[in-house]
């Protein structure tokens, strides 16, 4: 499996935030975005999700189940966690398994999901009674609840205490390993030993 780009172009309010841009990430390996604020990391983690058009250029997945499109095949974790505060943590990530259609059945995946990012015991809290750090590691949750080979991580470990980070570390390691695909746009370390670099707003 390969995910590539070739003379990508992103342009937003009539705004050219970057063009000619290319990239390749094979199964295994892991890509961090780098740049400076507005460079357009976010916005080229968002085009690859399929929120953002794409201006000009080609994205592709080869490799990839040939029934899905790439955004299909991807998990896409932004700046907002996207937690409905009124349902439970355990209800939370229910819901996003139901969504994202994963293969683990929905009452098994949560529970592992849970536990992977040592939130099982407020599983019936419900998320309004969060910490920052607790509604990131529940939105990352769903990575785990729901199987698919390419994460897209926006400043992933924003929030998050050392041990959480180290969890983080582990199970994204965990995913290269077993063939998966990282793209993370990050302004400090996140624990991908070896990963490539893409530096966005900057001379060639």
């Amino acid at each position: 499996m390969r995910l590539s780009a070739s003379d990508l172009a992103c342009v937003r309010s009539g705004r050219e935030v970057f063009a000619g841009l290319g990239f390749s990430v094979a199964a295994g390996e892991a890509l961090v975005v780098l740049g400076r604020n507005g460079a357009g990391k976010s916005s080229l983690l968002r085009m690859i999700a399929g929120l953002v058009r794409v201006a000009a250029g080609q994205l592709a997945l080869d490799g990839g189940d040939p029934e899905l499109t790439l955004p299909e095949q991807a998990h896409y974790v932004g700046h907002q966690d996207a937690i409905k505060p009124a349902l439970t943590v355990q209800e939370n990530l229910e819901f996003w398994a139901q969504y994202l259609a994963g293969p683990a059945p929905a009452e098994t995946a949560p529970v592992a999901a849970l536990e992977a990012f040592a939130l099982s015991h407020l599983a019936g809290l419900p998320a309004a009674y969060l910490s920052a750090g607790q509604k990131r590691r529940l939105s990352l949750a769903r990575i785990v609840a729901v199987k698919r080979p390419v994460w897209l991580l926006d400043e992933p470990t924003s929030a998050l205490d050392a041990r959480a980070q180290e969890r983080l570390s582990q199970l994204m390691q965990a995913h290269l390993a077993g063939g998966g695909i990282i793209l993370a746009a990050t302004h400090a370390p996140i624990g991908l030993t070896g990963a490539k670099e893409l530096r966005l707003g900057e001379p060639v």
